[in-house]
């Protein structure tokens, strides 16, 4: 439907979501190459791998909704990712492991917010045409693997980081989806 005239609120939906994507597609990247030759690089370079493929999707997507990207929001989403680094983290030289918990966990609410877009996009399926469920249901369930591994690598990082062993972070456990479940520790 080429004609179907996009709302101004989920063209500023899009638009937000996208300069997040960018913002979390760089947090990704960088976490992947500090932490190259760690035990947890291949799955950061797979991790990278999925978000820059999301933030492709988001692209489509906007493009199937003729909404342009603005390059304006991109490019304070980078840069607030890139300020994000000036926290202090207990060290000056080197990287803290306490700089690995800080940039998981805002890795893992970026990908909970892209889940979140893509099930809002899904509640449009039955009156826009322009948005294909099978897609967006692909989507959901990629994000929800990623937020699975991100909890397990955060988990470890904040038992390394904050002085706890991790056989005392051991009440936490996987459900059949890969989500973390707390459990008593």
């Amino acid at each position: 439907m080429r004609g179907t005239p996009t709302p101004q609120a989920l063209r500023i939906y899009l638009g937000d979501h996208y300069a997040g994507s960018s913002a979390g597609l760089a947090l990704a990247k960088r976490l992947a190459r500090t932490r190259a030759d760690a035990p947890d690089g291949p799955v950061l370079r797979e991790l990278e791998r999925d978000i820059a493929q999301d933030r492709e999707a988001m692209r489509e997507i906007m493009r199937s909704l003729h909404v342009k990207p603005t390059r304006g929001k991109s490019a304070v989403g980078v840069l607030a990712e890139k300020l994000g680094r000036l926290k202090p983290n207990g060290r000056v030289r080197r990287r803290a492991p306490l700089s690995d918990v800080l940039e998981l966990e805002t890795l893992f609410l970026g990908v909970e917010g892209k889940a979140a877009c893509w099930r809002s996009l899904r509640t449009l399926v039955p009156t826009d045409s322009r948005l294909d469920a099978d897609r967006l249901d692909e989507l959901i369930k990629r994000a929800e693997g990623q937020v699975g591994r991100l909890e397990a690598l955060r988990a470890t990082a904040a038992a390394n980081a904050l002085g706890r062993s991790q056989s005392a972070a051991s009440g936490w456990s996987a459900d059949a989806r890969g989500r973390v479940l707390g459990g008593a520790g």
